[in-house]
């Protein structure tokens, strides 16, 4: 049974799941509905077009080179440990709207953190931010037996305001990985701002 996890909860994914390999993280959203009757109808507004990230870390808490950033515009690590499963414009549909693979023994030793994060697409000039997403939510499932690990979800009203946020962090623990629930909103307006934050 899944583990729902609390902000700033850590786990052992070892002690979870021991014969855990590979590993889907998985990242869902709805959109809260406007109010208003045919005025809301009228003034309804773009749809959000939420973007999955993974920045793979060294040890430092930094991250080594370009490529090191799994996005849509790089959907594989070089390691081809992590891929991303490809965007989702709209965040309609049930269930996962982005989905991330991890295969746990092929990262290399040089990174020790993975960090998922999220951000609004163009939320500057579509004037969106988190306090408008609703049911969002990522989590972890192991890919060999199509189970839920974990899972965390994040909506409500502390992120007014807040265009990226930091999801989950997993991460090396000795001689095993664990994860971190987050859950920080912060302030930017691209993909390229949250990397600058860990050059």
């Amino acid at each position: 049974m899944a583990i729902n996890l609390q902000k700033g909860q850590r786990i052992s994914l070892k002690k979870e799941d021991p014969n855990l390999n590979k590993l889907m993280c998985g990242l869902g959203w709805d959109v809260a509905e406007r109010s208003g009757g045919l005025l809301g109808l009228l003034t309804r507004q773009a749809d959000f077009d939420l973007d999955a990230s993974v920045l793979c870390l060294n040890p430092n808490d930094k991250l080594t080179s370009k490529s090191d950033v799994v996005y849509y515009g790089n959907l594989r690590h070089n390691s081809n440990a992590i891929t991303h499963l490809g965007d989702n414009l709209t965040g309609q549909g049930d269930g996962d709207d982005e989905q991330i693979l991890v295969d746990l023994p092929q990262i290399p030793d040089s990174i020790s953190k993975l960090v998922f994060m999220v951000n609004i697409y163009d939320c500057r000039k579509r004037k969106q931010n988190f306090g408008q997403v609703k049911n969002a939510f990522v989590r972890l499932v192991n890919l060999g037996t199509n189970q839920e690990i974990a899972r965390y979800s994040l909506s409500g009203s502390e992120y007014q305001g807040k265009t990226g946020m930091i999801l989950a962090e997993v991460y090396r623990y000795h001689d095993e990985w664990r994860m971190a629930a987050i859950g920080e909103g912060i302030e930017v307006k691209n993909v390229q701002e949250i990397v600058n934050q860990y050059c």
